[in-house]
């Protein structure tokens, strides 16, 4: 299976001319979450909210970025909230976060610790070796998971050859992870840097290693300055 591709829409490029995009792709076993990694994550939680008031979530830069990115596009970032700023809200909130499984639960991890939204999807679900970035188009069907119908008109949006897989706010039922999936492909989306990359890198790739035994493991980045679209 070749390593995915992206490319950027010039509609992208122009709103959010600072992204990058790191890419994992990973042979991977997906077990239930081992209380090992929970622990971690709830620590993790813990320390975020200890220093975290709610009102200063949305000025971190990370997620900041990811905002301003919704605006410049013409999204409400308040009503359509990316991942990560979902993510820390619940747990300064005090809420528990739901636990599914190893894969879902340690991007989240990630994600909570770096501030950026990031995207899993089942590779074999993939449709083609390219994936665009591009903008949402008004009524075009993506069914977010857990959510039902998503409007993603005016939201980034990665599509393969059949379609929307995956916004910053939320991925599509169709490419999802899954207790069979067995190639991942994750997503970290810096629409402007909070956690250095290379750190945000290596620890998403410990921890596939350490609980989802990742092999095989490939890391690619892209931006829309060298990989903009080819349409």
């Amino acid at each position: 299976m070749n390593p995915v591709t992206l490319t950027f829409s010039p509609e992208i490029a122009s709103a959010a001319p600072a992204l990058r995009v790191a890419a994992i792709e990973a042979s991977v076993s997906n077990p239930p979450t081992s209380d090992k990694l929970w622990d971690l994550i709830s620590r993790t939680a813990a320390d975020i909210a200890a220093v975290t008031e709610l009102g200063d979530i949305n000025k971190r830069p990370a997620i900041k970025a990811t905002r301003d990115a919704y605006k410049a596009l013409g999204k409400e970032p308040n009503r359509y909230r990316p991942s990560a700023e979902a993510l820390t809200r619940r747990v300064v909130k005090g809420m528990e976060l739901y636990r599914i499984d190893t894969l879902v639960d340690l991007i989240n991890l990630v994600s909570l610790a770096s501030g950026y939204s990031i995207g899993g999807f089942d590779r074999g679900k993939i449709e083609g070796d390219t994936m665009e970035l591009g903008v949402g188009r008004e009524g075009e069907p993506f069914e977010a998971i857990g959510r039902g119908q998503l409007n993603i008109a005016s939201l980034p949006v990665y599509r393969d050859a059949a379609g929307g897989v995956g916004t910053p706010t939320s991925d599509n039922e169709r490419t999802k992870l899954t207790a069979s999936t067995s190639r991942l492909l994750m997503t970290i989306n810096i629409y402007g840097e909070e956690m250095p990359v290379d750190d945000t890198v290596a620890l998403a790739v410990s921890l596939l290693e350490e609980y989802a035994c990742a092999s095989d493991i490939r890391v690619s980045y892209f931006s829309p300055s060298t990989h903009p679209s080819t349409q």
